[in-house]
């Protein structure tokens, strides 16, 4: 596959350049070594694309994977605890863990564990590669990266999507590039409020 657009927000890909320049290395070598053609894969059981074969989701999901962890990439969880209380909850969300649930414990509330996770992280860099459902984009970029870099696990947030071109080879619902930039953008320039490098990606 090759990188056919990137964007950089609050100097996402600067940051990558100057300060993680070999982790940016290895994410752009892991995009090239992905054999798309070697993915394609899934016959199409919608209406308007039945028989169709399309880009699996899965095999692609599978190949990258493979990339980064061959790289020593890995899943990181940041674990937490919430409850109904609003005030509550702004007052402990800098603490740890448990402090968290005991907080909450001595209030006379019930904590509920609740937990972030990251499909691949080294050295403060987050990755996330998306060919799920579009929803989960904004899920990837304003909770996920934000949370990860508002505690302090991470500098930057790396989200990898497929441009529209290869969109229209996969099944219905999947995001592209294209649409998901627009989504940042129309934030304006400080939302999320997390350095990211959006990559848009092609076969």
């Amino acid at each position: 596959m090759r990188i056919k657009a990137r964007y950089s927000h609050l100097n996402g890909e600067e940051y990558l350049l100057v300060h993680r320049k070999q982790l940016w290395q290895e994410v752009q070598e892991v995009i090239a070594e992905v054999d798309a053609s070697a993915c394609r894969t899934k016959i199409s059981q919608e209406k308007n694309m039945r028989g169709k074969l399309l880009f699996s989701p899965s095999a692609m999901n599978q190949k990258f994977k493979d990339g980064l962890q061959a790289r020593g990439w890995s899943e990181r969880r940041s674990t937490f605890w919430v409850t109904d209380d609003d005030k509550l909850l702004r007052g402990i969300y800098g603490l740890s863990a448990d402090e968290q649930k005991q907080a909450i414990e001595d209030a006379g509330r019930t904590p509920i564990m609740s937990y972030n996770q990251t499909d691949f992280v080294k050295d403060r860099v987050a990755v996330e590669v998306q060919f799920g459902k579009y929803a989960f984009v904004a899920h990837d970029l304003f909770v996920k990266h934000l949370s990860f870099y508002v505690s302090d696990i991470i500098d930057v947030g790396i989200e990898i999507l497929p441009m529209k071109e290869l969109e229209r080879e996969m099944s219905s619902g999947v995001p592209y590039y294209e649409r998901d930039l627009l989504n940042v953008l129309r934030q304006g320039r400080g939302v999320p409020a997390v350095p990211l490098a959006l990559m848009g990606i092609a076969p």
